[in-house]
């Protein structure tokens, strides 16, 4: 045992002693000028606990004679650090090496001129600072490699000062080497094994530089003594043993990039220094998994050196080598691999040696063969334990497999991918590259890596990542195939799993490749992500993973090729039927009868599933073809190219289907058209015609009277109905096919008519509107059957040939006369027709209706706009008040129930509360009428009540006329459906009304009619039973009212405008609204209290708000600008005097009502619009003030308020009105000032008031005066006490005047 050698790790720590040691010493004598040379061995030997002499008898002589060397070594270092220099020394101490003098001409030498080396400088070699590290290696060498010289020169001699040698083993074999080279060689070697901070770097970096530039230093010599140095015993630990093989790794490495073993072979052609090299090194990867890589890159860096002659002759005749190869498929080791194709890449020469890791011969064809790669899965599934990071094979396989001559955008390569541009192969076809670009991703990423563990599937992520940026568009399907969508979108539907933020960071990856790519493959490359993702994933990517990232791709394109590509990709998956059923069944057959029988079941049920996920892919097709036109930014005549392609997909597959075959071509049209092998669903066909009408809809409004894509329909629908082997999704009857010729012989007349109009004429507006909806009416018959819209077409047409002169059309198309010979008008005819499509109309039908009516309603009657507010004020629950209302519809009359519609169903309300609902049903049963209608696609019940007392007095024309769309709606009695489904039908058609109620306040603001739909929407607003169950149809109707008053222009009063009286009554009403106190319900439920109580407060405000708006806006009209107090027309007295009246009579209701819930505020704001009307009101309001029989003290002291906002007019109304009541003025000082209220606040509001009065006074020569001479003398004493100062004031005002 005594002649064990000593280990790595005790050598470490005798090098980390020495080092630490030295360090001490060196301070001590920087603070201590000079010591004894016996102190200084004293301190080593207590420092290292070794005696001076060997005297303990129990240490074997071995033993005794290792420490006596480790001594005599010290001793010997201390005597050479007593001549080191001061900067030297400052060095040492760690202040650092930019202070050490760098070695430029000449060496620092002994006193006999020899030049010196400091071993201090291997303390900064572990510095964790890269320019330290540089900086002491730079000395280190310059040092050794001077001494090396001086040491040839002077016949293999070093003597130091002392005349003490560097000491080192005579057995190293570095017999030609300085002894101060030989000790740092070792120590060198030593160093890299450390795990002290950056100590293997820079132990390495000065290897490798000390071994490039001293020739002496022999390879053969340095290989033994790693060997012996860094050697692994059995007595080692884990740690000691890996800090060993760690440091031989790194000794290697800094053999190698020394060049070295290059310049030894260009010297002697025979050595064998390359082989042993690479024999120790590929021995050393065998030890331990994580040095297998590093060493393979050691030898890949040693081979780019080499010629390709050493290579061969030496690198691949090294022992170990091919068993090493031969051994990695089975143990599954992809550095071996990797070491394989870099050898192969470098030699390009086929060898046998590399097993069957290369095919023989070798060609990229054949190594992503199935064959080949099936043999390669092993070493691949295990490369990725070095994750995060990506294991080298993968950037080489990756290279082969896709050449950069593929490559779109190359910026992203790494520089390992750039090494290997000699293997690229130009010559590989597109053919090829697709075969093995399938053949990897299915065999090595499906079936090895995205079929195992979590690790591999997230290196199949990182793989493809790796793959993207050489990737050309036409490679995306097979690389997101349906395995890898199918393992992305359940990683995403679960946000616990592992797997989670990768996935997540790979989505994120690929919309970043497809939006920051600037080629013109950027939509190509979007339309096959776009595809792949929801081919995959039954059109619900977004939806399973619960991200925008396919609506956002959708949103992206920016040429007309990308969208063509785009909607030839979708039409091509909906036309295949084997979409959903892309992968097998993973089931055993089995052979038994039962196991038959349940297979039969459960092909039925797999069957029924892939039909449902194909018609769910095939809903997104329909869906997403049309939406490419809606964020497109290209000019308009490409946009209507992209919107014809989305036209042809949408109309062959929703109207039509062949009855030989699946293709058919037209002769006229020049295109061939295909259809899936089995009919699509009925559901899939209308949702193909809405999308149709949807696609009419926005391109009406965004292409205008240009780009015309209705005409472009109707041709290209006439050309398919022409052709024998084709035919009309639904068959219609008698009936609807007369009516859908004659829509379409209509819309081609009407077409022809508007090619004669002048351009961007009304006329030529009203035509296009009027096409667009004999269009939709023509899509809509394909979707249903005519039924009501039979009507509704036929009379359409009537008004169209009457609008329009076309009376050659239609032999049933005559004139519509009634009994007595009379037509109805034609825009009576026209709105009842608009009324009767609006209840089953879709949304783009309704769009076109709007737009019909925007062009004509400025010639809309007052009958056609009166049956519109008829249906906004119908309710399927009617009042228990008397009906009043005559057939003539008066306004006056609707006028005067404008409140008491509130009133009585409020009080209704209050009093059956909560309870049993039987006595309204029977009410409802005795007034509702209902219909089956379509809306959005389903069978609906549509129903309102129909008032037949509201209808007497009325002949059978005006009977037409006025309910016309009611008879249509409602048609079978409401016991068929509940009245719940009724109310809602009704109030979605009310709202459809009010669009166009909408539409006409907007186009006609100063007709007199605008008034009628005030009146009637606010009375709507008022009915209770209108309101209930939808406060979306409330807000509709406040928005009109809201519009109605703020807008520029209003309706005149006059003979042909608004009546006076008519006026007067609104404002009255409107005054009554805004003083009606709030009124609390009462509810038999108590826990209900709370809710409605908060329903009714906001419903109250909402009311008081709009009566509030209504009286400023009523005397708007009244005012018409001008000033009323100086006019002495007839016309304007009597406007002036009906104003008065009714303020007059509601101000009365104020003072003498507690209820009156007038506000103040509201009186002074419409004093501030209208000053004539608080100049007429002022004496009114003082003599209110003063009487205190009539009013209370809370009504008179908050008048005052109302009085000073007169005053506060612009001169010299204000004064004039002063002066004018100044007499009543004077007595409502001396009441206010002799009876002073008892409230704090009320007497501060009178004081206030008294201020404000005299300091108006005091502003008007000699009115102080006469204020003074009409005050009563007995009110000054109770004004100069109550008043104090401010009388007196008044008083010194006067004596100045005087």
């Amino acid at each position: 045992m005594g002649s064990k050698k000593r280990g790595s790790a005790s050598v470490v720590e005798e090098v980390a002693v020495e080092d630490s040691k030295l360090n001490d010493y060196s301070q001590k004598r920087a603070s201590k000028k000079k010591k004894k040379e016996v102190e200084h061995d004293a301190i080593v030997e207590n420092t290292l606990n070794v005696p001076s002499k060997p005297t303990d008898e129990s240490l074997k002589p071995m033993e005794r004679r290792k420490k006596r060397k480790a001594m005599d070594k010290e001793r010997h270092r201390i005597s050479i650090e007593n001549k080191v220099t001061k900067a030297e020394q400052e060095a040492s101490q760690g202040k650092g090496l930019d202070k050490i003098p760098l070695i430029t001409s000449s060496m620092p030498t002994n006193g006999s001129g020899t030049p010196e080396f400091h071993i201090s400088v291997f303390n900064n070699l572990a510095s964790a600072d890269a320019s330290t590290r540089e900086a002491a290696v730079e000395v280190l060498v310059k040092e050794l490699l001077e001494v090396q010289k001086a040491y040839e020169k002077g016949g293999n001699e070093e003597v130091s000062e002392g005349g003490f040698k560097l000491e080192a083993e005579k057995d190293d074999g570095l017999d030609n080497c300085a002894p101060s080279v030989r000790y740092a060689v070792r120590r060198l070697i030593r160093g890299v094994s450390s795990s002290r901070e950056c100590a293997r770097q820079g132990f390495a970096l000065g290897l490798t530089v000390l071994v490039s530039v001293i020739p002496s230093i022999r390879v053969g010599s340095l290989l033994k003594l790693i060997l012996q140095l860094l050697e692994v015993t059995s007595s080692m630990k884990g740690q000691e043993a890996k800090d060993c093989l760690l440091g031989r790794l790194f000794a290697y490495g800094a053999l190698a990039r020394s060049r070295r073993l290059k310049d030894e072979w260009l010297s002697d052609k025979s050595t064998s220094s390359i082989k042993e090299f690479t024999s120790h090194l590929i021995s050393l990867a065998s030890k331990k998994r994580y040095l297998q890589e590093p060493a393979v890159s050691v030898l890949q860096n040693l081979i780019e050196m080499l010629p390709t002659e050493v290579v061969l002759n030496h690198v691949l005749e090294a022992p170990g080598l091919k068993e090493w190869f031969d051994g990695a498929d089975d143990a599954g080791n992809p550095d071996a691999l990797l070491l394989a194709l870099e050898v192969r890449n470098r030699i390009s020469v086929d060898s046998t040696i590399f097993g069957k890791l290369l095919p023989y011969p070798f060609s990229p064809s054949k190594v992503f063969t199935f064959a080949h790669l099936s043999s390669l899965t092993n070493c691949l599934k295990e490369s990725g334990f070095c994750q995060p990071r990506v294991h080298g094979v993968w950037p080489v396989l990756v290279n082969i497999l896709l050449p950069c001559n593929n490559l779109q955008d190359d910026t992203n390569v790494t520089s390992t991918i750039k090494k290997h541009k000699k293997s690229r192969k130009s010559g590989s076809s597109d053919e090829d590259l697709m075969r093995n670009l399938k053949c990897f991703c299915e065999t090595v990423l499906e079936g090895s890596l995205l079929s195992s563990s979590h690790d591999r599937k997230h290196l199949a992520f990182d793989v493809i990542l790796l793959m993207l940026p050489r990737l050309s568009a036409s490679y995306l399907p097979i690389v997101l195939s349906y395995k890898f969508v199918r393992c992305l979108v359940d990683v995403l539907s679960t946000k616990d799993s592992w797997l989670f933020k990768v996935a997540e960071h790979f989505l994120k990856t690929l919309s970043d490749w497809v939006e920051n790519d600037s080629t013109s493959e950027s939509d190509t490359r979007r339309v096959y992500v776009i595809v792949a993702l929801q081919k995959h994933s039954n059109g619900r990517f977004d939806f399973d993973t619960r991200t925008r990232t396919v609506r956002d791709l959708m949103t992206g394109f920016k040429t007309e090729s990308g969208c063509k590509l785009l909607i030839q990709e979708l039409t091509d998956m909906f036309l295949d039927d084997a979409v959903g059923s892309d992968e097998p069944s993973d089931q055993s057959q089995t052979t038994d009868d039962n196991s038959e029988m349940g297979s039969v079941d459960e092909k039925e049920d797999s069957a029924a599933m892939s039909s449902m996920s194909s018609d769910q892919l095939k809903s997104w097709v329909i869906e997403s073809i049309p939406s490419i036109t809606k964020n497109l930014k290209l000019d308009p005549e490409a946009i209507f190219r992209v919107q014809k392609e989305v036209m042809k997909f949408l109309a062959v597959q929703g109207l039509f289907y062949p009855s030989l075959g699946r293709e058919v071509t037209s002769f006229e049209l020049q295109e061939k058209f295909k259809w899936p092998k089995e009919s699509i669903p009925g559901a899939l066909s209308r949702m193909c015609v809405e999308q149709l009408q949807l696609l009419f809809s926005s391109s009406y409004k965004s292409n205008g009277l240009e780009n015309d894509l209705g005409c472009y329909f109707t041709r290209f629908f006439s050309a398919l109905c022409g052709i024998p082997t084709v035919s009309l999704i639904r068959r219609l009857s008698v009936e609807d096919e007369k009516v859908f010729k004659d829509l379409q012989a209509m819309e081609s007349r009407l077409y022809m008519v508007e090619r004669n109009c002048q351009p961007s004429s009304e006329e030529e507006k009203k035509l296009h509107a009027l096409r667009y909806l004999l269009l939709q009416l023509v899509l809509q018959l394909l979707l249903q059957p005519a039924g009501d819209l039979s009507e509704a077409a036929s009379e359409l047409i009537i008004c169209c040939q009457k609008a329009f002169a076309v009376h050659d059309l239609l032999d049933s198309a005559g004139e519509e006369e009634t009994e007595h010979g009379e037509s109805p008008h034609l825009m009576d005819v026209l709105v009842d027709t608009l009324l009767s499509i609006l209840p089953q109309a879709s949304a783009p039908m309704r769009s076109s209706v709007e737009q019909v009516f925007r062009f004509f309603c400025k010639d809309v009657t007052e009958d056609g706009l009166i049956r519109m507010l008829r249906v906004i004020k119908k309710d399927l629950k009617p009042s228990r008040r008397k009906v009043t209302d005559s057939g003539d519809y008066d306004d006056d009359d609707n006028d005067d129930d404008l409140l008491s519609i509130e009133e009585a169903d409020e009080a209704e309300m209050a009093s059956t509360g909560d309870e049993s609902g039987d006595e309204k049903t029977d009410d409802t049963e005795a007034a509702v009428v209902s219909t089956k209608v379509v809306v959005g696609g389903e069978e609906v019940l549509e129903a309102a009540s129909y008032d037949s007392e509201s209808d007497e007095g009325m002949d059978d024309d005006a009977m037409f006329r006025m309910d016309s769309v009611v008879a249509r709606i409602f048609q079978e009695r409401k016991n068929q459906a509940g009245s719940g489904t009724a109310h809602s039908q009704l109030v979605l058609f009310k709202l459809r009304v009010l669009s166009l109620l909408e539409i006409y306040v907007h186009k006609n603001p100063g007709k007199p009619q605008v008034v009628s739909v005030y009146s009637n929407l606010l009375q709507a607003f008022l009915n209770p039973h209108t309101m209930e169950g939808s406060e979306q149809l409330g807000q509709r109707i406040k928005v009109i009212l809201r519009k109605i008053f703020e807008a520029a222009e209003y309706p005149k009063l006059g003979e042909e405008g608004v009546q006076l009286s008519t006026l007067e009554s609104l404002l009255e009403k409107s005054l009554m609204l805004a003083s009606r106190p709030f009124k609390k319900k009462k509810s038999a439920a108590a826990n209900n209290i709370s809710k409605q109580q908060s329903s009714s407060w906001s419903r109250y405000r909402s009311i008081k708000s709009l009566a509030q708006d209504s009286t400023y806006w009523i005397l708007k009209i009244i005012d018409g600008g001008g000033k009323k107090s100086t006019s002495e027309e007839p016309e304007e007295v009597s406007r002036v005097v009906v104003v008065e009246e009714v303020f007059k009579s509601s101000l009365a209701a104020y003072f003498e009502s507690n209820k009156s819930e007038l506000k103040p505020e509201f009186l002074k704001e419409i004093f501030k619009r209208r000053p004539w009307i608080g100049r007429l009101l002022f004496g009114f309001l003082v003599g209110k003030c003063i009487d205190t029989k009539s009013s209370s003290e809370f009504r008179r002291v908050e008048a005052l308020e109302l009085l000073l906002e007169i005053l506060k007019q612009k001169k010299p109304e204000g004064i004039i009105i002063l002066e004018r009541h100044l007499p009543r003025v004077c007595r409502l000082i001396k009441e206010l000032v002799t009876h002073m209220p008892e409230k704090q606040s009320r007497r501060a509001q009178v004081r206030k008031f008294c201020s404000k009065l005299f300091q108006i006074v005091m502003k008007q020569q000699s009115m102080t005066e006469s204020f003074l001479n009409t005050l009563d003398p007995d009110a000054h004493p109770a004004c100069q006490s109550q008043l104090g100062e401010t009388f007196l004031a008044l008083k010194k005002k006067l004596v100045v005047e005087n």
